[in-house]
């Protein structure tokens, strides 16, 4: 079998070696210099496009390639350098977090150790870990953006543009998308100091308000992102509030909580008989197998708390776990009310005291002081 060797005119784009060093060699000094030269007397050769010249003997070719060869090889550096220097960044970030989360974790349990009765919150734990993932997922967002971002302008830079004019436009359309979107801004800020702090989390009760005083939404918290809280207060309806909107917020089932009990009797009842009767019935609910584990302290009776118009109020406070006050209260108001029955301590009830007036005695006055001719006030002279 002969093998049949192909003219090299088929194939024009392969250029066997000998060509190669022909249109090589072909290439003058004073070519190049006029070709790839720079400054008036071209002195300064471009070495890509003098390489480019002698391989494809093309003068467009090869001020293509003295222009875009740089600019290439200066944007795969760019894209280089900010990938690289993204990775660092997010591991950097990543040490930050971990520290911070073992930082949390040691001080919670110094904390333990110093006063026990301060682990009231299961939930410690498992939300330092969300908060330092939040805010490890935050930063890694901004460490990004900024990267590239820097890395496109360089990149636009490159391949010839002029970025003083893009960045007074991109400056102009910031300035107007902040304040178009400043509301938002603030809510993202606000919501990352609010993970960041530890103000509330997922299942706390809680009280958000624009002020102190003001009315606001109270519930349960659902969902907490970097612009909204979502909380569902006890009728069900659930309140979708803007972090940057909350001036205020009060958590009632963080750490631990306080039962608050204001117990009124009757004037007439003796008030040692009374809180002594209160602070029986709050050790036995301590003592209760099934209300005992969420009381945290001994209960304790503060005494006569003041003088209202009807009755006498006794405070008295328990120290119980998180979101247990509420089902502590209404046990401990059923057992208040069974010990007041059977001491015959009384509860007040509003009472007013009434005086009735006769007008037969209002109007006999008014009778001795009238004249003859049936005129009131005094007689007329004569």
């Amino acid at each position: 079998m002969r093998l049949q060797l192909f003219p090299a005119q088929r194939f024009p784009a392969v250029l066997v070696p000998a060509q190669l060093f022909a249109q090589i060699s072909d290439i003058s000094d004073t070519q190049l210099a006029r070709i790839c030269g720079s400054g008036e007397d071209g002195g300064s050769i471009n070495p890509i496009c003098a390489t480019v010249l002698r391989v494809t003997n093309n003068r467009i070719a090869a001020s293509l390639a003295a222009d875009a060869v740089p600019a290439l090889l200066k944007i795969i550096a760019v894209l280089i350098v900010a990938w690289l220097l993204n990775r660092v960044l997010k591991r950097a970030i990543k040490r930050f977090t971990r520290r911070l989360a073992s930082g949390g974790v040691q001080r919670l349990g110094r904390l333990q150790r110093r006063a026990p009765l301060a682990d009231t919150s299961p939930m410690d734990l498992s939300r330092a870990a969300m908060r330092t993932e939040t805010v490890g997922g935050v930063l890694n967002s901004v460490s990004t953006f900024f990267v590239w971002a820097i890395a496109i302008f360089l990149v636009i830079g490159a391949l010839g543009f002029q970025l003083g004019p893009l960045l007074a436009g991109a400056g102009i359309a910031g300035v107007a998308l902040g304040f178009g979107a400043q509301r938002m801004v603030q809510d993202f800020l606000a919501g990352i100091f609010v993970i960041l702090e530890d103000q509330y989390g997922i299942g706390d009760i809680v009280d958000l308000r624009d002020s102190i005083g003001s009315p606001g939404a109270a519930g349960t918290v659902e969902a907490i992102s970097l612009r909204t809280t979502r909380i569902r207060d006890v009728e069900g309806t659930v309140w979708h509030v803007p972090n940057g909107e909350i001036r205020t917020a009060g958590n009632k089932s963080q750490q631990w909580a306080r039962s608050l009990l204001d117990i009124g009797v009757a004037y007439d009842t003796n008030v040692d008989h009374a809180t002594a009767v209160l602070k029986r019935v709050a050790d036995r609910l301590w003592q209760d197998e099934v209300f005992g584990p969420f009381i945290i302290e001994e209960p304790e009776v503060w005494g006569l708390e003041r003088f209202d118009a009807d009755q006498v109020t006794l405070r008295m406070v328990l120290k119980v776990q998180p979101a247990r006050q509420w089902e502590v209260n209404r046990e401990l108001r059923r057992r208040i009310k069974d010990a007041f029955d059977a001491e015959g301590i009384e509860i007040p009830f509003p009472q007013r005291t009434v005086w009735m007036r006769n007008d037969s005695e209002r109007k006999a006055p008014a009778a001795a002081g009238s004249g003859h001719d049936g005129t009131t006030g005094t007689s007329k002279p004569t």
